[in-house]
């Protein structure tokens, strides 16, 4: 029902038990959208159900809505800090769950395949054979098969028909043929022998016996959903890897020195910690004392380590791989980027593309449907004057083979591999309506400073005159005069040349000044130094790199030793290294690239062309951002924007699709559909790969889903389906479909290939 307007709405999160196909699903979403204003999300792979409702609906009122539907339900427990967190569901092996599944899908099939085989090897059968496969039966039929019967009986008391209701009639209805057959149809004698053929045939005068069926559903049904309940774990690693990085314990550092190791519950923000060589950061924070190199493989996908110092931010979950390191936190327990990303994953496989409502739509009439055919098949036959055999042979094939369970499975299966596969390679998904975005997207408007350029005031390019200092030795000179600058272009300077200079440090300056709007100046190892604005008094060289230099939009500043001019040095906001490629690739993708800036005209219209961007749009407000977006989405095309700041949320929030920067601001990046945890804007190019990957999976899956059920339906109405190999062929069905998304767990981005990539160099 609709919710009043205005009224405050909450969103709940409810394990719910007992569901095994897509017909569960539907059954569970109706049941709790029967609540005013309530409406819910059910996801099968996941077993859990996202519920928004009004604040005067509890989620105990939820509970017991989904119990009377006929399943379990109770709210996630949330983590004890009393508690050590029980490893053995999230150390990646099996799950207590799937090892109990293992040991009875074991039994099953000890007690099941001496039935099979000698069912299916006439050469085998012996004296009596059929009453040894009897008692063999007997205990598959009903122990094996109990929680089929269990959950069908518990669903006819709610006027509702699983997949458990398909699987308890076929195999009670072949059991209680066959032990008719023995009793009192003749199958009994001693000395019986009976063919197996894969399409059934008509009885001879003693009517067959269909053990085999009555063994071989629960067997391979039994067997399918233990392998689907391996994959589905299996696509779960990549989130469960996320919580293994989290620290258990950290090293807390008091004012005098002393340390005392306390469980990461207890750690606040703004205290310090200790994080030694080898040990993962244990929280968000700020590097106060020390310097090393940090691992953010695990968390980010960053190849390489990142240097870090007094200063520098940490993310939880990185591993230290230098020397000790002080850090003071910054953010704890759900606020830290680690949760976040996790959170994102959560949320991401929670949803449902636009192709799995159609599925689940079909699913909630999807069994009803089949048992009519089954009961239209039996009568039919009978009608014809068939025998009652072949009649009931073709009803409980009907009954067998129809297969929910991979309509269910087809959506959930391929997203939860490929928000995990996307977390780890560093791009963050909300769901499936930010992939279908990702698939179908035509134009990108990207933000300048921080998204294809670094946002960060850089030395771009040093020119020394012929047979002077040399390029080196005039940097060392300028940094030294710098060092103790606060102005961006002289920390710009001194960044660069302490960087070049390795482990040398900079030589001391005396006699320091500066000169109101021109520079400054200091006197380093004897030379008077002057890092100024340029004149027009340059030589050839330098004229020539001033006039680069301001076509470029680069600040250029020049250098003069003892009243010599030695050097120009460039300044800016240099294009991040791998823009080119990205912007070539989303553009060999059939994405057009916009690039909308705040900055000014030169500036901007510099990055175009270094990038090989045509259309641009400098000094764009925030609403002048917005409005592009609307104007770019009246001419057809389906928008994304890219960004990283506060000015860029209208925008964001906006477009068809928002991206934000994982290196942006929080506003930014909760307005966005999709992080880009690295800050790569290469990384785009590969989101939109793997959207428009996992969607073709997607339809793949629902394909093979509805073509197995349209192709088999009818081969067992007209009896050319033996109920055995029904019921492998609704098991594989199910197995296929998990098996096909996890092959999203191993998708790579393919390598820019682009001769121009390889040519084009970014200024």
């Amino acid at each position: 029902m609709d919710t009043e307007p205005g009224a405050v709405l909450m969103t709940t999160d409810l394990t719910v038990g007992g569901m095994t196909c897509a017909a569960c699903v539907t059954r569970v979403e109706k049941k709790l959208g029967k609540l005013d204003g309530v409406t819910a999300t059910v996801n099968l792979a996941t077993g859990m159900a996202r519920v928004s409702h009004p604040a005067d609906i509890g989620p105990a009122e939820l509970v017991a809505t989904v119990e009377k539907a006929g399943y379990t339900a109770a709210l996630p427990e949330p983590p004890r800090k009393d508690r050590k967190e029980e490893p053995a569901a999230d150390d990646g092996d099996e799950s207590e769950d799937i090892r109990q599944e293992r040991q009875h899908l074991v039994v099953t099939a000890v007690l099941a395949l001496p039935v099979l085989v000698l069912s299916m090897a006439p050469a085998l059968q012996f004296r009596n054979w059929q009453w040894l496969c009897f008692a063999l039966t007997a205990p598959v039929a009903v122990w094996s098969a109990w929680p089929f019967h269990v959950r069908a009986v518990r669903g006819l008391r709610h006027s509702a028909a699983t997949m458990d209701t398909l699987v308890s009639l076929g195999v009670a209805a072949s059991f209680a043929w066959s032990a008719f057959a023995l009793f009192l149809g003749g199958a009994g004698d001693p000395g019986m022998r009976m063919p197996f053929t894969l399409v059934p045939t008509a009885s001879d005068g003693v009517a067959h016996i269909y053990l085999e069926a009555a063994v071989g559903v629960p067997l391979f049904v039994l067997a399918g959903r233990f392998l689907e309940a391996r994959a589905r774990h299996g696509t779960g690693e990549a989130l469960r890897s996320l919580a293994r990085l989290a620290a258990k314990e950290v090293s807390v550092r008091a004012a005098d020195g002393s340390e005392r190791l306390v469980p990461i519950e207890e750690l606040g923000v703004g205290q310090v910690f200790v994080v030694r060589p080898g040990e993962k950061v244990a929280t968000d924070g700020q590097v106060t004392d020390g310097s090393s190199a940090v691992d953010l493989s695990l968390v980010t996908g960053e190849s390489g380590p990142v240097e870090v110092g007094p200063g520098s931010a940490v993310v939880g979950g990185a591993v230290n791989a230098g020397g000790l390191l002080l850090v003071r936190a910054t953010a704890v327990g759900a606020d830290t980027q680690l949760a976040r990303i996790a959170r994102l994953v959560t949320e991401a496989q929670a949803g449902k593309a636009r192709a799995q409502r159609l599925a689940d739509s079909v699913a909630g009439v999807f069994v009803p449907v089949v048992l009519a055919l089954a009961v239209t098949a039996l009568g039919f036959w009978l009608g014809a004057g068939a025998d009652p055999q072949a009649a009931l042979t073709a009803c409980v094939a009907v009954i067998v083979v129809a297969c929910p369970c991979a309509l269910g499975l087809a959506t959930p299966t391929a997203l939860m591999a490929a928000t995990g596969r996307g977390a780890q390679l560093g791009v963050l998904v909300s769901g499936p309506q930010a992939l279908e975005g990702l698939r179908h997207l035509d134009a990108v408007v990207l933000d300048k400073t921080g998204t294809l350029t670094t946002g960060r005031m850089t030395v771009a390019k040093v020119t020394a005159v012929p047979d002077g200092l040399g390029r080196d030795e005039v940097l060392r000179l300028a940094g030294a005069v710098e060092q103790g600058s606060e102005h961006p272009l002289g920390r710009a300077v001194s960044t660069c040349a302490r960087r070049e200079s390795g482990e040398q440090r900079l030589p001391a300056v005396s006699e320091f000044s500066a000169l109101p709007g021109r520079g400054v100046q200091g006197v380093v190892d004897g030379r008077l130094v002057e890092v100024l604005a340029p004149d027009d008094d340059l030589p050839a060289v330098l004229g020539e790199a001033l006039v680069g230099a301001e076509s470029a939009a680069r600040t250029p500043v020049l250098v003069r030793v003892d009243g010599t001019a030695e050097a120009l040095i460039e300044i800016g906001d240099v294009v991040r290294s791998g823009s080119y490629r990205a912007v070539d690739r989303l553009r060999r993708l059939g994405v057009r690239p916009v690039l909308a800036t705040g900055d000014r005209e030169a500036p901007a219209r510099a990055v175009a062309e270094a990038l090989g961007i045509e259309e641009v749009h400098a000094r764009c407000t925030p609403e002048g951002k917005a409005a592009l977006v609307r104007e770019l989405k009246e001419q057809g095309y389906r928008v994304a924007v890219v960004g990283d700041g506060v000015n860029d949320a209208a925008a964001l929030a906006g477009a068809d699709l928002g991206i934000a920067m994982g290196s942006g601001t929080d506003v930014a990046i909760g307005a966005a559909d999709v992080t880009l945890v690295r800050g790569d804007i290469e990384d785009l190019a590969d989101a939109v790969l793997l959207a428009r990957r996992t969607l073709g999976t997607i339809r793949v899956n629902l394909g093979w889903a509805f073509g197995y059920n349209v192709v088999t339906v009818p081969l067992a109405m007209v009896g050319l389906l033996n109920p055995m190999v029904a019921a492998a062929a609704m098991s594989a069905s199910s197995v296929l479909v998990v098996a096909n998304s996890l092959r999203l767990r191993a998708w790579q981005p393919a390598p820019s290939t682009s001769p121009a990539a390889s040519r084009r160099r970014t200024r």
